[in-house]
């Protein structure tokens, strides 16, 4: 089956990447056909009808080859070298993760904002949750998106990239796990790119989270992308992750066994272990607007403080991983 061309921009194209996303696929899909012409679809594995939705909606599909470990980061390269092959000329490509429903005017304003500042590789806008209401894991993730606007340390998941920026860093490091765009961000940062945020709704994100396990594995998959990102970049000037990995340690090994030690001397010690209420109800203060109300803020500041938790498991399994020379397995929360 050919990619799409019934459209006349050859300069930018999508890379939609998904397994098992249902319906959600098909409103992916359908929002990008509006708007780009060559759209390449990678399926890694998926046993619904993915594959046969893309193709009905003339969506050109990359199945991965799952005898190696899958990666969205090898996904989204594959997809990409598979677009840049087919169309040499291409300036720009839109990853998307198939969760998310691209907003009608993205690409135009992501396109023109590319096009007329040429020191940026990337540009992202507003991800916004689809549905907050249905869970408050679902309303931490709508908070989590809402980051400021300007230059940014590093995009997520949907982000327009310019091709040769993209082809200067070899694109996302196929074998991380997590993390994998901020850790090409920060590689393009090394290279004098820019990444941007404009004000501008992009897409909106249905995570389906209802259950704390999903929080607690999603939690656990940010801890171990920090430390592998640490791994690769932690000795450079930036100290690439290091601050993520030291407040982690702190709050979870550090102060509890130092207060424990002191309690032992000395009992009143152990209400130095009010800083973690204090701690959560500073993080609520400093997140709180009327948007959101107190209540909300401070699950988000509970949320904030506990997944520290989780995130060192994923910390210690990235450590364990290391020391047997063994890659790490993809760490799911859907």
């Amino acid at each position: 089956m050919k990619i799409r061309n019934d459209f006349t921009n050859k300069n930018i194209a999508a890379v939609i990447i998904g397994r098992n996303e249902g319906q959600r696929l098909i409103d992916c899909l359908k929002s990008l056909i509006k708007s780009i012409s060559i759209i390449i679809y990678v399926d890694s594995g998926s046993t619904d009808n993915s594959v046969e939705s893309a193709r009905s909606l003339g969506v050109h599909v990359l199945p991965l080859d799952m005898t190696t470990p899958f990666t969205a980061a090898r996904a989204r390269n594959e997809g990409a070298d598979y677009l840049m092959q087919q169309y040499p000329t291409l300036e720009f490509i839109q990853f998307v993760d198939g969760d998310c429903e691209v907003q009608q005017h993205w690409i135009q304003n992501a396109e023109k904002f590319l096009t007329e500042n040429s020191e940026y590789a990337v540009v992202c806008g507003r991800r916004r949750e689809r549905f907050p209401e249905r869970s408050v894991y679902n309303q931490l993730c709508d908070i989590e998106w809402d980051t400021p606007i300007g230059d940014a340390l590093a995009c997520g998941g949907d982000a327009l990239i310019r091709t040769d920026a993209f082809n200067q860093v070899d694109g996302y490091n196929g074998v991380l796990i997590a993390g994998e765009e901020p850790e090409m961000c920060f590689r393009l940062r090394l290279q004098g790119w820019k990444i941007r945020r404009i004000e501008e709704e992009m897409t909106l994100h249905d995570a389906s989270m209802t259950k704390v396990g999903q929080w607690w594995n999603r939690a656990r998959r940010a801890g171990y992308a920090y430390a592998s990102s640490y791994s690769l970049h932690g000795s450079t000037t930036e100290k690439f992750r290091r601050k993520e990995l030291l407040s982690i340690i702190f709050w979870v090994l550090i102060l509890p066994s130092a207060v424990l030690l002191l309690s032992l001397y000395k009992f009143v010690y152990i209400f130095l272990f009010l800083v973690y209420p204090i701690q959560i109800i500073r993080i609520a203060i400093k997140f709180y607007d009327k948007r959101l109300g107190f209540k909300l803020a401070l699950f988000y500041g509970t949320s904030t403080v506990i997944a520290k938790w989780p995130q060192l498991l994923g910390i210690l399994k990235f450590g364990m991983n290391k020391l047997s020379g063994k890659n790490g397995r993809l760490i799911e929360y859907k």
